[in-house]
């Protein structure tokens, strides 16, 4: 009898357990591995991930000649994601990381400021992903704390002598393996994972033998990660959500590189466990649609200014609508036309408009609303005539998701 009460005890508890699992999410950027390169490229982790959810061909850099269009540039590329933003917002634009405007967070941000008992956690070759990007310890920012870091490696000469820059690979060896372990035994609620060797290889190499055998390695250190993450659903119950991309592609010519707005620099990919994933993530969707689809996941609700300015739409849960555009009507200089592209037709948008951008500073600007329609419709024009100014910043919202663009005249 008393067996079978100790039998009941633990069914029980496992059963609540599985009720009240926690969800998790790490996100790995590997630098610069174009999607034609690790499509043709033996990865067996990379592609168990997908396996579990999906793979696809992404896209970032903003839009081409437009307002949003942003570098494919290494750093840009991670701001981007963490940010869900482009550069006209989250104001990277280089490697050196002059002026971020912290008023656009990050997801660690959001994150430990919607419940500060998450853990945070960040595995880097470079020191600036947590110091600048993230912003971590600076007022301007909220002073969040990343909980471990592990990182900075670039600056031990000690332990890696720059000879060559075989020493970059060694440090991708050790940040990986250290994330697989704090991983297991730690569990930490949100985590970055940075790997940078590829992108040197690229630079130095191109399309070449020795790029293959760079992502070959890189697939291994994923799965460094990924084991640890298995390892961690089967012994606690925890829900994992895993997200594996790269930060840009490389020219077509050479392969050595990047920056551009060539299809090929633009051209990104994904691969998650997650599942199931909604319509948007195999119709090409987009680096600042990670971290929407990350937080979905988490169940953490950005404030809403934030959300209002997010660039991206979730590939996980339901969506309205997609690729939203916005300009003048091509026969009436005074009206603004939206279309959209309708993933679930239920319900109406609102559409918003305001002639200000004081967010960007830190302030709040005033919406008007201009009109409502059925989403199923796809499309809105509305008059400006009255508003008379030389920028309109849009926000539709639609039941399952909020999108946003600008006017410049």
């Amino acid at each position: 009898m008393k067996l079978f009460k100790n039998f009941i005890f633990i069914f029980l508890f496992t059963c609540t357990t599985a009720l009240h699992a926690q969800n998790k999410a790490v996100f790995i950027i590997v630098d610069g591995i174009p999607a034609d390169v690790l499509e043709k490229t033996p990865t067996p982790f990379i592609d168990e991930i997908a396996s579990e959810g999906g793979y696809t061909r992404a896209w970032l850099g903003g839009e081409k000649g437009g307002y949003s269009e942003s570098p494919t540039i290494s750093a840009v590329g991670y701001n981007t994601l963490l940010t869900g933003t482009w550069s006209n917002k989250h104001n990277v634009w280089g490697n050196s990381i002059k002026q971020p405007n912290y008023h656009y967070q990050t997801i660690f941000r959001i994150a430990e400021e919607a419940n500060p008992n998450l853990k945070t956690a960040v595995f880097s070759t470079w020191l600036d992903n947590r110091t600048k990007l993230i912003g971590e310890r600076l007022p301007e920012n909220g002073n969040i704390l990343i909980d471990y870091a592990f990182d900075g490696f670039e600056n031990d000469t000690v332990a890696f002598p720059h000879r060559g820059r075989k020493y970059i690979f060694d440090i991708d060896e050790h940040v990986s393996k250290e994330a697989g372990r704090y991983i297991r035994e730690n569990g930490p609620d949100l985590s970055w994972v940075y790997l940078e060797y590829t992108d040197d290889i690229g630079h130095m190499h191109g399309d070449s033998p020795e790029m293959t055998e760079a992502v070959k390695a890189a697939d291994v250190q994923i799965g460094r990660v990924w084991e640890a993450v298995k390892e961690r659903m089967r012994q606690t119950g925890e829900n994992w959500m895993i997200v594996v991309t790269t930060d840009h592609g490389r020219d077509a010519g050479t392969g050595k590189d990047h920056g551009g707005q060539s299809e090929r620099e633009k051209t990104i990919w994904i691969a998650t466990n997650y599942k199931p994933l909604n319509v948007h993530y195999n119709q090409n969707p987009a680096m600042v649609d990670i971290m929407p689809s990350m937080l979905r996941f988490m169940d953490i609700q950005m404030p809403a200014k934030v959300e209002e300015e997010i660039d991206g739409v979730p590939f996980i849960g339901k969506v309205s609508m997609s690729n939203l555009k916005a300009g003048l009507s091509k026969t009436n200089r005074q009206m603004v036309r939206l279309s959209w592209k309708v993933l679930d037709p239920d319900g109406e948008v609102e559409i918003w408009v305001s002639t200000t951008n004081q967010f960007k500073e830190g302030g709040s600007d005033h919406y008007q609303l201009v009109g409502k329609t059925e989403t199923s419709k796809g499309e809105f024009t509305f008059d400006i005539s009255q508003m008379k100014s030389t920028f309109y910043k849009i926000l539709v919202k639609a039941p399952y998701n909020f999108q946003n663009q600008w006017v410049v005249l």
